[in-house]
């Protein structure tokens, strides 16, 4: 097996071990010049990838019902986000490449399946820079109607200079984006934990209750709530495609894991229950509502505070999307996939820099969109690529049997069935129970990647075979 890399990774023993070719010239200058991000900025990278806040989860409250979507919080970490996060712990500590979950599952399954996992990855990318530019001027926007009316074209023109800001801050690097993570996570936090505990002392309700509303056709029930399910427990195998600019990935990578999984859960399910618990008026949920919660739990003040937590999210989360889903187009360039001007690196900085503003446009134009339109195509491709990813630990097991892997999924071969089976039988239920407008768009971006693999093979941008 052949996996050729345009540079030396730090951890070059590693790759060989692996069987996998590495280029033997030394980074470029601008590589090399690239800074790393320490474990504590990391960490709240992924957490703020993967989860950022609850804010968005609120629709689920009135479409599945109280009791569902607290069981979803509980039962879908272990469906979902726990065994892909053991596969990427595993991989990243054996592989820890720029590109990861692309270049893992390349190795595994060659140059065709690779391309898709790293193509519906940029895709998927694209869709959710643009729902959280526009999370992020719904908020701004229902906040300033109060002091004044916002012309509907202010809306969109919000959003695209927020995705602009963004692509600025990561074109200067990693830590950067780090020490804008740490802080806009920290302030989120703050209220969140304000909230639980104003609630706690406010318990009149069993939030449990019902289970599901009554008289809601099946498919929204299950499917619209299972799909936001699967969007917030998303991610946590993205930020292994910026492994060569953390500091000692093999170690950071897996205790950053053990502490945002439970943090996630936490942050997702602590609020709402308490919240529920406290008004027990789930019937009232929409986008946004956690503010209003937090106003009436514990007053103005804390209403206020969680609208900005709210806003401070959504900026949070398209900070860390395009972190990591333009690491995805300057590796594939880098690979000979796509132009190699997507590979192009900062001279200053180091970073993907056309890869980054390429990203942002898309994302900017895709910004038009409304939120939920975005989200149930974006679940298709996540699918797509969790499913890639899980069963590349399995391929990789069988076909490199001997690569050190300083972390391994616990409990044997019936640890790696589980990494496997769990996520893709809650992908199939979520495929089968997912509402019409997802069935009829969703698949059409899936199905571009291989067309698109095989335009880029015609213009002979892509290796005809380097594995």
């Amino acid at each position: 097996m052949r996996y050729p890399l345009r540079h030396k990774s730090a951890l070059h023993t590693q790759a060989r071990s692996a069987n996998i070719t590495v280029n033997a010239n030394k980074p470029s200058a601008t590589r090399a010049a690239l800074r790393k991000a320490t474990l504590l900025p990391f960490v709240f990278v992924m957490y703020a990838y993967a989860t950022g806040g609850p804010f968005g989860l609120e629709d689920m409250v009135t479409t599945s019902g109280p009791g569902l979507t607290l069981f979803y919080h509980l039962f879908i970490p272990f469906f979902w986000c726990v065994p892909v996060s053991l596969v990427a712990a595993e991989l990243t500590t054996a592989i820890p490449v720029e590109g990861g979950f692309y270049r893992w599952v390349r190795a595994g399954f060659g140059d065709f399946w690779g391309f898709q996992a790293g193509w519906w990855n940029w895709t998927a990318s694209f869709l959710l820079g643009g729902s959280y530019g526009v999370l992020t001027a719904d908020y701004l926007t229902n906040y300033l109607s109060f002091y004044f009316t916002i012309p509907g074209w202010m809306h969109y023109v919000i959003a695209l200079a927020v995705i602009a800001l963004i692509g600025y801050i990561n074109i200067r690097g990693i830590q950067l984006v780090g020490r804008v993570a740490t802080i806009l996570e920290i302030s989120i936090l703050l209220p969140l934990v304000a909230l639980c505990a104003i609630a706690a002392t406010k318990w009149h309700h069993n939030p449990f209750v019902p289970l599901v509303p009554p008289h809601v056709p099946p498919f929204q029930v299950f499917g619209v709530g299972l799909a936001l399910g699967l969007w917030l427990y998303s991610g946590y195998e993205q930020v292994s495609s910026v492994a060569e600019e953390v500091e000692n990935p093999q170690r950071s990578y897996p205790i950053a894991l053990a502490i945002v999984v439970p943090l996630s859960i936490a942050t997702y399910f602590l609020p709402t229950m308490f919240s529920l618990a406290a008004l027990g008026n789930w019937q009232q949920w929409h986008t946004g509502y956690f503010s209003d919660a937090a106003q009436l739990i514990g007053g103005p003040w804390l209403g206020m505070a969680m609208a900005a937590a709210a806003l401070i999210t959504n900026f949070s989360l398209l900070n860390a999307t395009v972190l990591t889903g333009t690491r995805m187009p300057s590796t594939m360039a880098e690979d000979g996939y796509l132009p190699p001007v997507l590979a192009a690196r900062h001279a200053r900085y180091g970073t993907p820099w056309i890869a980054i503003i390429v990203s942002s446009i898309v994302s900017a134009l895709l910004a038009q969109k409304t939120m939920v339109q975005l989200l149930t195509i974006y679940v298709w491709l996540r699918i797509g690529v969790t499913i890639l990813t899980v069963l590349a630990s399995w391929r990789l097991r069988k076909t490199q049997p001997d690569l050190p892997r300083p972390f391994r999924i616990p409990w044997g071969r019936a640890g790696l069935l589980y990494v496997i089976i769990a996520p893709v039988a809650m992908s199939v239920v979520a495929l089968v129970a997912s509402d019409p407008f997802a069935r009829m768009w969703g698949p059409i971006p899936v199905l571009l990647g291989p067309v698109m693999y095989f335009v880029f093979r015609r213009f002979k941008m892509a290796p005809k075979s380097s594995l």
